[in-house]
């Protein structure tokens, strides 16, 4: 038996997204800039995923710019952010549990000669309020934070984070990195008062190699890729049609009969969690179990370390992660985990389980017999 439960470094692509890839790169294979038949065809379908995801989010079109994922979405917002508004202030916040998407830009502008603030979380990964209200000022112009974090699954305040935002640092831009979140939560940015959004489309059944930035039309943002002009000049090269109509129709199938999968999900959750805490000595981090986003379990097998157990695992077709999959094959201990205080022993047994609407009860079930079998091996191994 095979369970896969990694979805929060990448998904399976729907079909029907396998499908229209394949659709726009043998049929349809235009360049949407070009002015006859075929371009206006791969034009349309750029602007059809245009609107589906302004539809899910309740903002226009033209505040969508694609990208080739999260990443660069990230880059755009802070490097892009902090140029434009330099004039307003040079001071930046973010969290202590940052993306490397996030977390190595604030370096480079730290180093570009803007002041930056990292913010402590508490231990359950959740920011902490109070630092932030104290950290704002009046010469902030950019504050980032993720929506739920990729390594515990903690779920930030983002409409409180916002609202202090506004009120503490009215010259300040809020982005949120929500590519764990898109697909797992109903994001109405200008409700929530996020001023600029990161989605990426393999955390949700599509293509990899896309994504998206949400700007609000307020939000001044200096283009990082110049060229041709294209997306009213915001980003310049020629549109990854296949991608982004993949990443279109992901995204309104992900959001489709979207209660029952989220339910889905928390019960897998659930049910893998009761079967850990039977073992012997084993720990869940992160927030309780249904305030935390549906899709992340991290839990701690004490005594035996993550790469040992990964792998275990991995010879009877199992899939976990020890980490985010982007800083995961670095030897160094996990941003967040460190940053939640969580002592060397536990972050050195941590793995993160995570699921997606395919996974079913069979597989959490195989999983936890598989763990049954093989702690107490590792363990009386470990200690020789």
């Amino acid at each position: 038996m095979e369970a896969y439960f990694d979805n929060s470094a990448t998904t399976r692509c729907y079909k029907e997204v396998a499908d229209i890839v394949v659709k726009t790169m043998t049929e349809d294979f235009g360049n949407p800039s070009a002015m006859h038949l075929k371009g206006v065809e791969a034009e349309k379908y750029v602007r059809d995923s245009a609107q589906t995801l302004a539809r899910l989010l309740k903002v226009n079109e033209k505040e969508i710019i694609f990208t080739s994922g999260g990443t660069e979405s990230n880059n755009l917002a802070l490097f892009g952010g902090a140029e434009a508004n330099k004039r307003m202030g040079n001071h930046i916040i973010t969290t202590a549990v940052e993306h490397a998407a996030v977390g190595q830009p604030v370096e480079r502008l730290e180093q570009m000669g803007y002041e930056v603030t990292i913010v402590p979380v508490d231990e359950r990964g959740v920011v902490r309020l109070d630092a932030l209200e104290k950290a704002l000022r009046e010469d902030t112009i950019l504050v980032s934070t993720m929506y739920v974090n990729n390594e515990v699954g903690a779920v930030m305040p983002v409409e409180e984070i916002a609202r202090l935002v506004h009120e503490k640092s009215p010259k300040a831009f809020y982005h949120v990195d929500a590519i764990q979140a898109f697909g797992k939560y109903r994001i109405y940015p200008k409700k929530l008062g996020i001023d600029m959004l990161s989605v990426s489309s393999h955390k949700i059944h599509g293509p990899k190699g896309v994504g998206f930035l949400y700007i609000n039309d307020k939000v001044r943002v200096q283009p990082q890729i110049l060229g041709g002009g294209q997306q009213a000049g915001m980003r310049s090269g020629t549109d990854n049609v296949p991608g982004i109509a993949g990443l279109g129709v992901a995204a309104k199938m992900v959001y489709t009969d979207f209660e029952e999968k989220i339910k889905h999900m928390y019960q897998l959750k659930e049910h893998l969690a009761e079967g850990f805490l039977k073992l012997p000595d084993v720990r869940l981090n992160g927030m309780e179990l249904r305030e935390g986003a549906p899709q992340i379990l991290s839990a701690s097998f004490m005594g035996v370390r993550s790469e040992v157990l990964l792998h275990t695992l991995e010879d009877r077709g199992i899939y976990v992660s020890a980490g985010s999959a982007c800083s995961s094959h670095k030897r160094k201990a996990a941003g967040t985990l460190s940053a939640m205080g969580m002592e060397a022993a536990q972050r050195e047994s941590t793995l993160r389980f995570s699921f997606s609407e395919e996974n079913t009860f069979e597989e959490v079930d195989y999983c936890l017999e598989v763990l049954g079998q093989v702690l107490p091996m590792l363990r009386r191994y470990s200690r020789h």
